[in-house]
């Protein structure tokens, strides 16, 4: 599991919105669809509140790490894969129709490359609902009420 660690900024219904610290991590995440950024370093994802935490506490946030690699994967390999695959059968059209090989090349490179990331668009919007893709909340670290506890008058 990749873990990060966060503050309940607000709870609303069955979700909490956390403010978290973006990380090199972040840039790879599938889910970073669900992370608005508010500051630099900072920003807010949202998650279901499953453990019943409160504004203020600070949790853990986790996703599958199988999940994560996966995804990583199909991101940053495929396209690379493509644009090599569709050098290589652009410059094959190109023997059999008699052409110029670079442009053929170029062109077979950019259009399955094009069509990867037009397939990896895709993907995405049928992922976001699969809970192996999403972010949850693991624990509850320290509760708000052991931050501040109230003033007991005595």
């Amino acid at each position: 599991m990749i873990s990060e660690q966060g503050i309940i900024e607000r709870v609303s219904g069955r979700n909490a919105m956390v403010r978290i610290e973006r990380t090199s991590a972040c840039a790879t995440c599938r889910s970073r669809q669900s992370c608005r950024e508010v500051s630099g370093r900072d920003m807010i994802i949202e998650v279901a509140n499953e453990l019943g935490a409160g504004k203020g506490d600070r949790i853990e946030i986790s996703i599958p790490s199988g999940s994560f690699l996966m995804l990583s994967l199909l991101v940053y390999l495929l396209p690379v894969a493509a644009l090599i695959a569709g050098a290589i059968a652009g410059g094959a059209i190109a023997g059999a129709l008699n052409i110029d090989l670079t442009p053929a090349a170029i062109a077979g490179g950019c259009l399955a490359m094009g069509s990867t990331f037009y397939a990896l668009k895709r993907l995405d919007r049928s992922t976001r609902a699969q809970k192996d893709f999403r972010p949850r909340m693991t624990r509850v670290l320290i509760h708000s009420a052991e931050l501040h506890p109230a003033n007991d008058p005595e």
